[in-house]
């Protein structure tokens, strides 16, 4: 699958400004207040932009950090690491590998097996459950 291409437009039609602003220009929800930093349900973590599935709830924790914590993605091969030297640090930024979309960073500081703590804005997701709605349930 090739990247998805879009212009700035394009995505401000089919985003909300706040998805806008942190996917595609890099910005950051505050902690503690994303959809999905305290969220328990069962799941996958598809991005926002695309629908790429890229975390799955038996992978996210809880870190203390005020985002979704996850200690890593469903595959490598769907988050693509960019160095970030913004804000006066260092940091690895994630991405979407098929849409490009910021999703956050990836931190070295998370538990076993990996040790790595992906941090997630919610603005960057959409969790997708596996529960029915009642219109499936009851025909």
């Amino acid at each position: 699958m090739g990247k998805l291409n879009k212009t700035d437009r394009e995505w401000q039609r089919e985003l909300s400004p706040e998805e806008f602003k942190i996917t595609r220009q890099k910005g950051t929800e505050p902690a503690f207040t994303g959809k999905y930093w305290n969220t328990k349900q069962q799941g996958s973590y598809v991005c926002r932009c695309c629908g790429t599935e890229l975390f799955t709830s038996e992978t996210k924790y809880d870190s203390g950090c005020g985002w979704p914590s996850f200690y890593k993605p469903v595959n490598a091969s769907v988050i693509e690491e960019h160095e970030d030297l913004s804000h006066g640090m260092v940091r690895t930024e994630i991405v979407c590998h098929h849409c490009d979309a910021h999703l956050g960073h990836v931190f070295e500081d998370g538990p076993q097996p990996t040790g790595l703590r992906y941090c997630v804005n919610s603005a960057s997701l959409e969790l997708k459950t596996q529960e029915k709605s009642d219109e499936e349930t009851y025909p």
